[in-house]
């Protein structure tokens, strides 16, 4: 199986109101109609967090496939175009970004349904390989990690390697997702000398420039 991490901000001049509304109740109409989906999660970004600045994206959607091969035979069909037109509706393509991912769970907990989700987006340091890099994230910074009080369930999506092909660099290398059943208990964590460990071990494998993060709740569509 392999997930689909997509990443956008809303049509200008629309509201967040009407790009979540239309998101939820009108998309996953034609997302649903495409060949070997497995599940799908709709991740609304909220304002914890954002202190009135600039958000980096307004939703993150994660979508499971049979498989590579069911992701590609997309190309071309009816499907994908009426898809593409929908998005069309409320997104705005220069905000859009997808990765092909492949999850690995460190810490498997159940949230609370309405617990708040942390997406932060990672770029490599450029004298690693992606393979050193993941794997290091994965052995040794993941199980750090995983110390954090409170932190229900945390969740390493590895960029697939089909996007290094041929020399290919992708937007970013990982995207961590870390839950927390509210809010309090995320401020509690964020003073935590286990998440000061963690952030401090960041700098041997992450590159130094400012990491982007949203603070999401989950929508559970299929």
């Amino acid at each position: 199986m392999i997930k689909a991490l997509t990443w956008f901000s809303r049509k200008p001049g629309m509201s967040i109101e009407d790009f979540q509304s239309y998101w939820r109740t009108e998309h996953p109409k034609v997302v649903l109609k495409m060949p070997g989906l497995v599940a799908y999660n709709q991740n609304p970004v909220n304002d914890i967090g954002t202190a009135g600045g600039a958000r980096f994206c307004d939703g993150v959607a994660e979508t499971w496939w049979e498989d590579l091969a069911v992701i590609q035979a997309h190309r071309g069909t009816e499907e994908l175009a009426a898809l593409m037109a929908d998005e069309d509706r409320f997104i705005n393509p220069e905000g859009r970004h997808t990765l092909l991912v492949d999850e690995v769970v460190i810490t498997d907990g159940t949230p609370d349904p309405t617990a708040i989700k942390q997406f932060t987006w990672l770029k490599r340091r450029p004298y690693l390989t992606f393979q050193e890099a993941q794997g290091y994230w994965r052995d040794s910074h993941g199980p750090l990690a995983a110390t954090v009080p409170g932190m229900v369930r945390y969740v390493q999506n590895h960029v697939a390697a089909n996007h290094y092909r041929k020399g290919r660099q992708p937007i970013f290398d990982g995207v961590p997702i870390a839950y927390f059943n509210d809010l309090a208990t995320a401020r509690l964590a964020g003073k935590s000398k286990e998440l000061a460990a963690t952030r401090a071990d960041e700098a041997n494998f992450i590159s130094p420039e400012p990491l982007p993060w949203a603070m999401t709740n989950q929508i559970k569509i299929l």
